[in-house]
């Protein structure tokens, strides 16, 4: 039996709406990444969603919102040592400095105690990650930057159908970053997604995604899709055509209808889909508890809804086999692994530059050294758990280290 890491089904709907973009000769964004937008929205409970071609653009433009609201370059942007390198390189492409905080072991998110020691008077914003879907302490960071004020900017990418407190991930700071790519709940093949509730940092996200366009407005074919005339066009200044005047420095990020189509087909079937990872999720998570100390993974607290994006997998700190040796196990046994990420600073070597040293990061090197995750997708079912858990367990029996 395999269990592959993801999976994808392109929907009828969503082949019927490449057809028509097809026909219609708009493939660039325009009507489908509009009625995408607008779905997305709704999902994450917030006023506005504005797509872009990656999850690490949707970090990226985030960020890049603070120019229009003070910052400089080369201000701060606190993160967690812990997450996918999208993390890391989005806050320096977007023109800042990423300050590493260190993580707690046993729910993998940044630890608030450390970010408000790691606040300067050049920090613009938090970061937070919900990695593998586990929502971050929110209450706490929003308490941080409320103090400090500074702009609070989820890291989303693999939060799709989390909730804390009872709202979803993307609405509980000043902007959501989702990633759309095709391992995730929510898929428009490769993309992604900023959401927020403020209307003005909506059109700045718009125009950055557009080389940093000044036409902003909802019925021209650059924002919104339409054929319709533009009543501003002509009268931005004399002699100048709105389309092409730039008053910022922007991105090509834009969404195409193709992506769209695929992701409208996604959204009709996501609570399907979400439910479906879910049970597969809590099964493993309840099957795990028995092979403690030896291997662990993060618990579901009672405030929280884990968005079901991969099993984590960490080995205890007296565990007589190292990860490879696990990973290569289940790998012959038909189960694809990843590593549980990296310490970005100091164990990912594209950020060396920065002068963080082994040892800084202590719970994120922990992770980093002895950690693996695993699929939860809706393709499976209670076989591939069982066969995933039984995987396990002969493997713990063949180094002395029986389950309970």
């Amino acid at each position: 039996m395999r269990i592959p890491f993801g999976t994808i089904a392109v929907t009828p709907r969503a082949r019927r709406l490449i057809d028509a973009a097809l026909d219609s000769n708009r493939l660039s964004s325009g009507r489908l990444v509009g009625a995408f937008e607008r779905r997305f929205a709704r999902l994450a409970g917030v006023r506005e969603a504005v797509a872009v071609s990656s999850g690490t653009d949707a970090d990226t433009l985030a960020l890049a919102v603070l120019h229009d609201l003070g910052a400089r370059r080369g201000d701060e942007v606190i993160v967690p040592a812990l997450s996918f390198a999208a993390t890391g390189n989005a806050v320096l492409h977007a023109g800042f400095t990423p300050v590493f905080v260190d993580v707690e072991r046993d729910t993998l998110n940044i630890d608030p105690a450390r970010i408000a020691r790691a606040v300067t008077r050049r920090t613009r914003a938090i970061m937070p990650v919900h990695l593998m879907g586990k929502p971050a302490n929110m209450d706490a960071v929003n308490r941080i930057a409320r103090k400090r004020r500074l702009l609070v900017v989820e890291d989303a990418a693999e939060a799709h159908g989390a909730l804390y407190k009872g709202r979803p991930a993307g609405s509980l700071g000043d902007l959501g970053a989702f990633s759309t790519y095709i391992a995730h709940a929510v898929t428009t093949i490769e993309g992604g997604v900023v959401t927020t509730d403020r209307r003005d940092l909506a059109a700045i996200l718009r125009s950055l995604r557009s080389h940093g366009r000044a036409c902003k407005c909802g019925v021209c074919a650059l924002n919104a899709g339409q054929a319709a005339p533009c009543p501003r066009r002509f009268r931005f200044g004399k002699g100048t055509d709105i389309r092409f005047v730039f008053e910022r420095i922007g991105y090509s990020s834009k969404m195409n209808e193709l992506e769209a189509a695929v992701g409208l087909g996604s959204l009709d079937r996501c609570r399907a889909v979400i439910a479906r990872r879910r049970r597969n999720l809590l099964a493993m998570m309840r099957g795990w508890r028995r092979f403690a100390p030896h291997l662990l993974t993060f618990r579901e607290e009672r405030h929280e809804r884990i968005g079901p994006h991969a099993f984590p997998i960490l080995l205890g700190p007296d565990a007589p086999f190292s990860r490879d040796e696990l990973g290569s196990f289940l790998e012959k046994n038909g189960i694809e692994t990843r590593h549980l990420f990296s310490s970005l600073p100091t164990q990912c070597p594209g950020f060396r530059f920065l002068g963080y040293r082994k040892g800084d990061f202590p719970e994120a090197e922990y992770v980093g050294a002895n950690g693996l995750h695993v699929g939860v997708h809706q393709d499976l079912g209670p076989e591939h758990v069982a066969h995933l858990l039984e995987t396990v367990e002969r493997f713990l029996s063949a180094r002395g280290a029986a389950a309970r």
